[in-house]
C-alpha cells in the first residue's frame, strides 16, 4: 500500500475517533479503541544492530563495528534480517495477545548522529564522524528495514535530529550551536538522505539547537517537511517533551510543553507529557486539527505497515528467529568489523607452532564486551575465549585468567588490589603466545541514565584504559612472551605504550553476541581482517587540544578538520594481505584503480577516493571522502574497481551553508585516508590524480 492509499484510509478512520481518542493516538503507548476495531500499540522498538529488548534475536556487532566495515551490501542484508526478525516475533506476540513495549514494528533505528567528539558515550551507536559514510551506511540499514514490498516490512527511524553528540550529562538543557557551514556539512546531510530514501520516521533530538528545543524546533521542521519534502511522522526521544519545563525552561507546564511540541510537528510522545494533550486542547493551546493531523500521520504508518488490514509479511514465522541464514550473516558482519591497527608479523597465530596459548584479560571471557548497547538476547554467546577455545580444540592447551576487574583494582572485595595479576602472569609465563583483551563495555560508555534508559553510564573522561587494566597490560607485557592485544571498545582508546610493546593490536568493537568466533578466525588466519576505522582515533594527550566538548564547531575535529597527526587515522585498517593501489584513473563521473596484493593471503580491501578543492577557501581543512568500495583482492593477484562520484560530492559548503562550486577538485585514491600517518603506518601512499 503506498503513502496516498494509506493516508486516505487514515483520514477516514480518524474521522470516526473523538477528539480524545485521537489525543490517545499520540502516546508511544497508543490504546485500543475497540469500537473502531484499532488494537493498541506500543511505538517504541529498536533495533540498532538487531530487534533489540524483547528477547531473542540475531545479533549483529554495535552500529560502530557495521560502520567499519564499510559495507552498505552486507548493511542492507543486515537491515533485513531485523525486520524479518522483527515480524517473526511481532507475529507471535500479536497471536497471544501482546502488544507491550518492544513488540511492534517501528524500530527507532539507526543512529545517524556524527561521532565528532572520542568522548562522547553514546558514539558507538553510530556510523562514526564521516556524513558521507553516515548517509551511505544510514540509507542501507533503512532500506533493509522498510523493505521494498507491497507493505513496509518494518519502519526505520533517523535519530536524533539534527545536532546531538553530547555531552550526555547536560543533554536535558543543552543548546547545541552550530553554524550554518556545519549544519549543512556535518550535522544535517546524513538525514537528508535517509529523508530521500523514504525513512518512515525522525526522532528529535533531547538538546536545543540554535536556541530552539529539537522535539519542538519551527527551524528544524521548516528543514525537514517543506525543504526535504519529508511525508512520515516525527517521534520525540523518551521524555524529551518532558525536559521543556524542567530542563530548557522554556515553557512553564506540561501542558504547555505537550501543545508546543504539537503544533511543532511531534506526532508521537516517548514519554507522558501528552498525557496532558486532552487538558491542552480544553485549555485552547492546540487545536482539534493540529490533534487529528498527528494521529493521521500515525495511522498512515499503521496502515502502511499493514497492521490494520493485514500484510504479505504475516506469515513469517517464528522459526526466521537466529535462523541459519541469519546468523551467517551476523558472523560475516563480526568478520569485516574486525579493524588490525597493528601485527608486526605476529599475526596471524599458527596453531601448529602452539603448544599453550594463555587468554588473559577481563574481556576476554565477557558477554557483556560482545553487546554494546541497545542489545537484544542471543540464544548463545561465544566470547574470544569461548571462540578459541573452540576452534583449538585439543591441539592446543588453553589457560586463561581474567587478569583484573574491568575497572575496580581488585576482583574479589576483600582481597588486596591486583589481586589477579598473579594468575596472569603465571599464564603468561607458561604459554607460547598471549591474548590479552582488554577494553570497555556499556557499563563504561553508553547512555546517560534517566526515566527511560535507567543503566546509567555516560561519556568518556580521557581514552585511556581504565587503571585496572593498565596495570595488567604493563604486568603481562613485561613477561615478553609474543602478545596480540584484543580490543574491544566503541571509541577511540589510547593504550600507550603498550600498543608499541605488543606485537598487534586487533580492534574488535563489540562484536555481536557469537562474535568470539569471529575474532578467532581472525586471530588463526582462518580470515583476513579487512575492517577500516569510521572514526579517528586521537592520542589522550589530543584531548587537551580539541574544542571544548560542548563546541559544536568542527573546527580542529574529525579528520576533515584535524590539524595534528592522530594515533590511527579515519579509513585506517591492515590486513594480512599487502595491498596497494597500482594505478588509477579518472572516469567520466568517477575512477577506476587497479588494487594489487603482494601478499600471500586472500583479503578483502576497502578502496577510497578522498577529494580536495584547491584554490576554496570553503573546502574543509582536509581532503574529504566522496566515494568508498569494498572489494576482495587475491593474494599475489589484482582487482579492478570503478567508483562514481556524484558531481554534488564535489561542492564545498560557504558560510551561509550554500553548497558551491569552488577550487579544482583533487582526487586521491588508496585504502585509506591520503596523509602522513596513513602512510607511514601502511608504508603505501595514496594516488593523486
Amino acid at each position: 500500500m503506498n503513502r496516498n492509499q494509506a493516508r486516505e484510509k487514515a483520514l477516514a478512520l480518524v474521522a470516526q475517533m473523538t477528539v480524545e481518542e485521537a489525543a490517545g493516538q499520540l502516546r508511544y503507548d497508543a490504546p485500543a479503541i475497540e469500537r473502531l476495531g484499532v488494537p493498541a500499540y506500543n511505538w517504541w522498538n529498536e533495533a540498532l544492530h538487531g530487534v533489540a529488548r524483547a528477547g531473542t534475536a540475531t545479533s549483529f556487532p554495535q552500529a560502530i563495528g557495521i560502520a567499519a566495515s564499510f559495507d552498505p551490501e552486507l548493511v542492507r542484508a543486515l537491515g533485513d534480517v531485523a525486520a524479518t526478525e522483527g515480524r517473526a516475533k511481532y507475529n507471535a506476540a500479536s497471536a497471544h495477545g501482546d502488544r507491550d513495549i518492544y513488540k511492534g514494528l517501528t524500530f527507532w533505528s539507526p543512529n545517524v548522529n556524527i561521532f565528532r567528539d572520542p568522548r562522547w558515550g553514546r558514539g558507538h551507536e553510530t556510523y562514526g564522524e564521516d556524513p558521507l559514510l553516515t548517509a551511505e551506511l544510514g540509507v542501507s540499514y533503512v532500506k533493509g528495514l522498510q523493505g521494498e514490498g507491497e507493505t513496509m516490512k518494518s519502519a526505520a527511524c533517523a535519530k536524533h535530529f539534527a545536532v546531538h553528540s553530547g555531552p550526555e550529562a547536560l543533554r536535558h538543557h543543552f543548546d547545541a550551536v552550530a553554524s550554518e557551514k556545519d549544519m549543512a556539512e556535518t550535522y544535517l546531510p546524513a538525514f537528508h538522505a535517509l529523508v530521500d530514501a523514504g525513512v518512515e520516521a525522525v526522532m528529535g533530538a533531547y538538546n536545543r539547537t540554535n536556541g530552539e528545543p529539537c522535539c519542538a524546533s519551527a527551524r528544524l521542521q521548516k528543514i525537514l517537511r517543506d525543504d526535504w519534502g519529508f511525508e512520515g511522522h516525527f517521534v520525540s526521544d523518551c521524555w524529551a517533551i518532558r525536559d521543556f519545563h524542567t530542563g530548557h525552561m522554556v515553557t512553564d507546564t506540561p501542558e504547555e510543553s505537550a501543545a508546543l511540541a504539537l503544533k511543532e510537528g511531534c506526532d508521537v510522545n516517548c514519554g507522558n507529557t501528552y498525557i496532558y494533550m486532552m487538558k491542552a486542547y480544553e485549555k485552547g493551546l492546540v487545536t482539534e486539527a493540529q490533534i487529528r493531523r498527528s494521529a493521521v500521520r500515525l495511522f498512515t504508518c499503521r496502515y502502511m505497515l499493514g497492521l490494520m488490514e493485514g500484510s504479505e509479511y504475516d506469515a513469517v514465522p517464528y522459526e526466521a528467529v537466529e535462523c541459519p541464514t541469519h546468523l551467517a550473516a551476523a558472523a560475516e558482519a563480526s568478520r569485516k568489523a574486525c579493524v588490525l591497527l597493528k601485527n608486526d608479523g605476529m599475526l596471524p597465530l599458527d596453531a601448529k607452532k602452539l603448544n599453550t596459548l594463555g587468554v588473559i584479560g577481563p574481556n576476554a571471557n565477557s558477554r557483556a564486551a560482545l553487546i554494546g548497547n541497545y542489545h537484544g538476547t542471543s540464544s548463545r554467546y561465544i566470547t574470544v575465549l569461548e571462540g578459541l577455545q573452540d576452534a583449538l580444540g585439543d591441539d592446543v592447551r588453553v589457560l586463561y585468567s581474567q587478569g583484573s576487574h574491568l575497572f575496580i583494582n581488585r576482583d574479589e572485595n576483600l582481597a588486596q588490589p591486583d589481586d589477579r595479576i598473579s594468575e596472569a602472569l603465571t599464564v603468561a609465563e607458561r604459554s607460547d603466545a598471549v591474548v590479552l583483551v582488554l577494553g570497555l563495555d556499556e557499563t563504561l560508555e553508553g547512555e546517560e541514565g534517566d526515566t527511560g534508559n535507567a543503566a546509567a553510564s555516560g561519556d568518556k573522561a580521557d581514552l585511556l584504559l581504565p587503571e585496572s587494566q593498565r596495570r595488567l597490560m604493563d604486568a603481562v607485557l613485561a613477561v615478553g612472551k609474543p602478545t596480540v592485544i584484543v580490543l574491544m571498545a566503541g571509541s577511540a582508546i589510547d593504550l600507550g605504550a603498550g600498543a608499541d610493546r605488543a606485537g598487534a593490536v586487533l580492534l574488535t568493537w563489540y562484536p555481536g553476541a557469537r562474535g568470539g568466533r569471529a575474532v578467532a578466525d581472525i586471530l588463526l588466519g582462518r580470515v583476513s581482517p579487512s575492517g577500516k576505522l569510521p572514526v579517528t582515533f586521537y592520542r589522550n594527550e589530543q584531548l587537551a587540544k580539541l574544542p571544548e566538548f560542548t563546541d559544536y564547531a568542527m573546527r580542529g575535529r574529525t579528520y576533515r578538520y584535524i590539524e595534528e597527526a592522530p594515533l590511527y587515522p579515519f579509513g585506517y585498517g591492515l590486513t594480512y594481505g599487502d595491498c596497494r593501489v597500482a594505478s588509477a584513473e579518472r572516469t567520466e563521473g568517477g575512477v577506476e584503480a587497479e588494487i594489487v596484493n603482494a601478499g600471500g593471503m586472500d583479503t578483502e580491501e576497502v578502496v577510497q577516493v578522498y577529494a580536495q578543492n584547491e584554490g576554496s577557501a570553503n573546502a574543509p581543512r582536509n581532503p574529504r571522502l566522496v566515494a568508498f568500495r569494498r572489494i576482495h583482492v587475491p593474494a599475489g593477484g589484482s582487482a579492478r574497481v570503478a567508483m562514481a562520484i556524484p558531481a554534488d560530492r564535489l561542492k564545498v559548503v560557504d558560510t551561509q551553508g550554500n553548497y558551491v562550486d569552488e577550487g579544482t577538485p583533487v582526487f586521491y585514491v588508496g585504502l585509506g585516508q591520503p596523509d602522513a600517518r596513513t602512510e607511514a603506518l601502511t608504508g603505501h601512499a595514496a594516488v593523486k590524480l
